[in-house]
C-alpha cells in the first residue's frame, strides 16, 4: 500500500490527465461538499470506502491509491513556523494576520471565551461576478465551543 502523500501525488496526476473531470464532477459523484472534497483528495480528510471508490473511477486511480484514500491523514503540513511559498495559500495566512486578532476579540464578544471549531466545520467558496474584477467570497461555518474551566 502506498501512503497519503504518495495517494495525493497520484490524484494530482490523474486529475491533471483528466482535464475534462472538474473538482466539483469528482464531489458530485462522491455526494460531498466541494471545498471538502478537494480537500480529502488532496491529503486532510479519509475518504469511505464509497467516497474513494468513486473518486478513483472518476480518475482511473489504482487501487492501491484507492485504498490510501482511506486512511487517516497527518494533518501536520511540516512547515510549522514558516509561511507558506504559494501566493494563494500565503494570501489566507496574510487575512488571518491582519484580521485573526479583530476576529478573536469579536468571537469573544459575541460568544464568550471559547473558540471556532474546525472540526465541527463547513467551509464554501463562490465566485461573485464584479464588474471591477469577481470576488471570490469564501464562508467558514465553524461550531462555537465555549472553554470548561
Amino acid at each position: 500500500m502506498i501512503d497519503r502523500i504518495d495517494a495525493t501525488q497520484a490524484v494530482r496526476a490523474a486529475k491533471a490527465r483528466r482535464p475534462d473531470v472538474s473538482w466539483q464532477d469528482i464531489a458530485d459523484a462522491m455526494g460531498r461538499p466541494l471545498v471538502w472534497t478537494t480537500a480529502a483528495l488532496l491529503g486532510s480528510h479519509p475518504l469511505a470506502p464509497a467516497e474513494a471508490e468513486a473518486a478513483g473511477a472518476l480518475l482511473d486511480l489504482e487501487p492501491s491509491v484507492i485504498e490510501a484514500l482511506r486512511l487517516p491523514p497527518i494533518r501536520d503540513t511540516g512547515r510549522s513556523g514558516s509561511s507558506p511559498v504559494d501566493p494563494t495559500v500565503y494570501r489566507f495566512h496574510e487575512a488571518i494576520g491582519l484580521y485573526g486578532s479583530a476576529l478573536r476579540e469579536l468571537i469573544h464578544e459575541q460568544f464568550g471565551d471559547g473558540i471556532m471549531s474546525a472540526v465541527d466545520f463547513r467551509l464554501d467558496l463562490r465566485r461573485v461576478p464584479n464588474p471591477e474584477g469577481d470576488r471570490v467570497v469564501i464562508v467558514l461555518d465553524g461550531k462555537f465551543l465555549a472553554y470548561r474551566w
